[in-house]
């Protein structure tokens, strides 16, 4: 019996995984999250052996939740289900320490062996994503300035584009001030954005939280 945790702020899509999950032989949710603190708090109590969770969430989710997780309950497997397809969002959760990365646009088969495998301590990735993967590796340098982003630059955009206070983001990543606005400072660099209105604008524009 695999027992798994869902991470996953929308309901309709919790109650809708759980089902099928509860449909596959041999799998059973046993804890469900809604936000970035709950998910770190279920991996916590221990009773489960795969996290399957969504890269945004409220809270400090993403890569920092993935590497929280990962600090706190090594043992621990985490499969990515989202709805984020890009290249180099995948390599950043899978550098962050997860185990697998599905998107929900994935087929049942796909989401049975990948629960499956990655319960077991193995590794997988949707095919369709890997062969993006594979494509990007060998594509020219170039394509969307984001993608340059360093995992920390990454989930700082991500929650100043949501409108989290640089302090309140310092908290949630539970780093100094003077860092998140480094970070700040950097990733506006790199995407050529002079303020925040822009770059809020820039994240709509390239769907990069939902």
């Amino acid at each position: 019996m695999i027992r798994i945790i869902i991470a996953d702020d929308h309901m309709l899509f919790r109650v809708g995984l759980r089902q099928m999950l509860h449909s596959f032989a041999g799998i059973e949710v046993v804890q469900e999250a809604t936000n970035a603190a709950e998910a770190l708090a279920a991996a916590n109590a221990g009773g489960a052996e795969l996290i399957i969770m969504d890269l945004t969430m409220p809270g400090a989710s993403g890569t920092s939740l993935i590497e929280q997780i990962r600090r706190a309950q090594p043992g621990l497997p985490i499969l990515v289900l989202s709805m984020h397809d890009e290249p180099g969002t995948v390599r950043r959760a899978l550098q962050a320490g997860a185990s697998g990365y599905i998107t929900k646009g994935s087929s049942p088969d796909t989401l049975f062996t990948a629960v499956t495998r990655v319960g077991a301590g193995e590794r997988f990735i949707d095919p369709s994503v890997a062969a993006s993967l594979a494509f990007d590796a060998a594509a020219p340098a170039g394509g969307a300035a984001h993608q340059s982003l360093s995992p920390r630059e990454w989930e700082v955009l991500r929650l100043i584009a949501q409108g989290v206070m640089l302090n309140q983001i310092a908290e949630l990543l539970h780093l100094s001030p003077k860092t998140v606005t480094t970070h700040k400072t950097h990733l506006m660099e790199k995407l050529g954005i002079g303020n925040n209105a822009d770059l809020i604008r820039y994240a709509i524009e390239h769907r990069l939280f939902d």
